[in-house]
Order: C-alpha cells, then structure tokens, then sequence
C-alpha cells in the first residue's frame, strides 16, 4: 500500500518513530505540504494521513486510487467527509488521545493567573527580593482556587476530566452541554449557558466548534461575567469572537483570558488579542505533550492496520 503523511512534523517534530507506520507499506513523508503540493505528492497515494492539510472535494475527486484517509487529530474538518464517502474512500480520527493533556493545560492556564509564578520568579531572579524590606511581597492579587465556581462549556471527556481536577482543588462545578448528561460527575451541576458565564469565577470551554456555535462567545455573553473572572479557551478559536473578547479585556469587563486556541493559526499580527490586556495565549500546545503524540502516533498506525485487515475502528461518517 501507497502511504503518504502529509503533515508529519507536527505530530513527529524528532522525537517519536514513524517505523510501525512505515512496516505497513511503501510510506513517504512529509514534514510539511504546501496546499498547492498536495495534489502532486498524493495523486498515486491508496493512504493519506493528515493532521492539517485540507482534502476537499474538488481534490478528493481527482484521486481514483485513493482508499483510506487517517486523520491524526479529533477534529476532521479538514476533510470533506461526505465527498470522500461517496467516493468509498473510509476516513478515520483519534477521538481520544489528549484528555488529560489538554485538561492539564487548562489548569496551567489558570494557576498562572492565580499565582503568576513565573512572573515573580523572575521578580526575584532580577533582584526584587533581595532588596526588598519585608519577608514577602507579590506583584499582583494572589487567588485561593478553593470555594470558587468552576463553569464548563462541553462536558465531553476534556470537560469532565476539567471538572475532576476542579473538585480535586475544591471548586464548584457547574456545566453547560448541548445534550443532557446522564451520568454527572458527582458534586456537579448541569445548567444553562447564560447561568455558566454569569456565576463562574473561571469559565472553561471545551466543546467543539460547529455551524452552530461559532463565536457564541461575544459581547453579550461576556458582559455576563463577573469582573474578576476568567475565561480560558482550549477547544477551538473560532468559538470566540475575538474583537469583543479583546474589547472586554481592555475595558475590565473579565479579568483574564488563557487561550491556546486561535480563529488563525498562526495568528496575523493584527489580531487584537495579541496586545490585549491580561491575555495569556500559548502556540495550541495542549495537545502536543510527548505522552499524548506517542498515543496519537500508535491510534493513527492502528486505525490504517485495522483498514488493512478489514477491521474498521474510529471510522467517522
């Protein structure tokens, strides 16, 4: 079988093996594709994998020999599902790979802005407290997480493992989802959205962006929140109309934002959050702990094995 990997090095920058993939047939890859090279490095491929290389229609169409499409990500919007199944060809995701990455980098996020640990590490490093009067000193409002109200937007699983490390700090925890959930988390609360953005003093979202749900965080709804609070983002960027969060952040409607998700990936240096008070972005690294990529390494070499053996798993349709 014909493998290519179009987009290789964000999954293996160096540090992981791509031999249990290459065991499966003839595999080349790429570290990065062009759009305008993806029809010549894929025409005579039976197997694609891609993390962020689009395959639309009109290029799923031009592909008679192509089988098999392994997304190596949750998110599979990168392909146009309905068009390669029309045409036989099975595509496949990860559903499940960085659950605890991503809930661990939520919590990163907000005990920065509670403690601003580095920021005064490197107080002390450029000689604050040694030429200070007093014993202790900090550079901005310490917060206590304990007794707070945690708001979750997509109690899928990221959402609920959130909410665990939540009640671990002995947070409220209260949640927004589309669907009513049955099996709760014990000692949380499902709710409205309005009720989330209102009542939490930390809002983190973790759903996944759809048609209907793009920037549903505006300036209605952040005027909702409290002043101290804070809002993190680790699901999609698009989630978040950006000019009014960045507004809401320079006029102290919110306290804080933490994202690791942006509308652009990268960012264009005209995106308002990127100068806007109190925001915190990080590169979209929640994801990316070496854990979590050799976990999405081994389900994407699975998926193509099982399609090999007529044995289909994380098809999606």
């Amino acid at each position: 079988m014909k493998i290519v990997v179009l987009d290789g090095f964000a999954l293996n920058p160096g540090d992981l093996s791509w031999k249990d993939l290459e065991k499966l047939g003839e595999c080349k890859i790429y570290e990065r594709t062009k759009p305008e090279e993806i029809y010549s490095r894929i025409e005579n491929a039976e197997a694609v994998i891609t993390n962020k290389a689009i395959l639309d229609e009109k290029l799923i169409d031009r592909l008679p020999k192509l089988k098999y499409i392994g997304v190596t990500a949750t998110g599979y919007n990168v392909v146009d599902v309905q068009a390669a199944v029309r045409k036989g060809i099975v595509v496949t995701n990860i559903p499940a790979y960085s659950t605890d990455s991503v809930a661990q980098l939520v919590f990163s996020h907000i005990l920065n802005v509670a403690n601003r640990v580095e920021m005064h590490a490197n107080s002390v490093k450029s000689g604050d407290w040694a030429t200070n009067p007093d014993f202790a000193f900090w550079r901005s409002p310490q917060m206590e997480l304990s007794g707070k109200t945690l708001g979750i937007v997509g109690f899928g699983r990221i959402g609920r493992k959130v909410a665990q490390i939540g009640l671990a700090f002995g947070m409220k925890v209260i949640f927004h989802n589309r669907s009513k959930v049955a099996d709760n988390v014990a000692e949380t609360r499902q709710t409205n959205l309005e009720e989330v953005f209102a009542e939490s003093d930390v809002v983190s979202i973790n759903c996944p962006l759809t048609a209907e749900n793009s920037e549903f965080v505006n300036e209605q709804l952040l005027r909702k929140m409290k002043p101290t609070a804070i809002l993190v983002n680790t699901g999609r960027g698009g989630l978040i109309n950006e000019a009014d969060l960045a507004n809401s952040l320079n006029s102290g409607i919110i306290a804080a934002a933490c994202l690791d998700v942006l509308s652009a990936e990268p960012p264009k240096p005209e995106n308002p959050l990127l100068s806007a008070k109190n925001c915190f972005i990080t590169p979209h690294i929640a994801w990316a702990t070496i854990e979590a990529r050799q976990r999405l390494m081994n389900i994407t070499v699975e998926n193509l094995h099982c399609f090999i053996s007529g044995k289909l798993q994380n098809v999606v349709k």
